[in-house]
C-alpha cells in the first residue's frame, strides 16, 4: 500500500502508514484510511469533495448501518464507496474515513479501462 500509493500519486515522499486487515467476504475491499492535509480541511468540506469526485459514493449517516461495507454497499457494484468522514483528533489537519469497494470490479482492469476513456475524451 505504501509503494503503490507513491506509485499512483507519482510522489516518492508521500508517507503513510497503512494497517492492512483480512476478513472473510467473497468480495470487497475495505480501508480505514488516516490523511493529512497541507491545509485544514473540515469533514463538511472533505464530504463535498468525495461527494462531488465521480465514481465515488458517499455513505455517512450517524445512525446504526450508517457506513458502507463491502456486503451490502460494494459487492457487485463499480463504485467506490466513503464513510465514517471524521476529523482526527490526532492531527489538527488530519481526517479518518471508511472506504471500501468490489475489488474484484474496482480495481486494476476498470481502473485502467477508465483512464483510457479519460484519455480517450481528453484527446477529442
Amino acid at each position: 500500500m505504501v509503494w503503490e500509493t507513491r506509485k499512483i500519486l507519482g510522489d516518492d515522499s508521500i508517507q503513510v502508514n497503512p494497517t492492512a486487515v483480512r476478513v472473510p467476504v467473497f468480495y470487497g475491499h475495505s480501508e480505514a484510511v488516516h490523511l493529512e492535509t497541507r491545509r485544514k480541511l473540515s469533514a463538511a468540506e472533505a464530504r463535498q469533495l468525495l461527494e462531488a469526485a465521480p465514481g465515488v459514493e458517499v455513505v455517512d449517516e450517524r445512525s446504526g448501518g450508517g457506513y458502507p461495507t463491502p456486503v451490502t454497499h460494494a459487492a457487485g457494484t463499480d463504485a467506490v464507496y466513503v464513510g465514517r468522514i471524521r476529523e482526527d483528533i490526532s492531527h489538527p489537519r488530519g481526517l479518518d474515513l471508511w472506504i471500501v469497494s468490489d475489488n474484484i470490479r474496482k480495481g486494476a482492469a476498470l481502473n485502467a479501462v477508465q483512464l483510457a476513456e479519460l484519455v480517450v475524451k481528453a484527446g477529442s
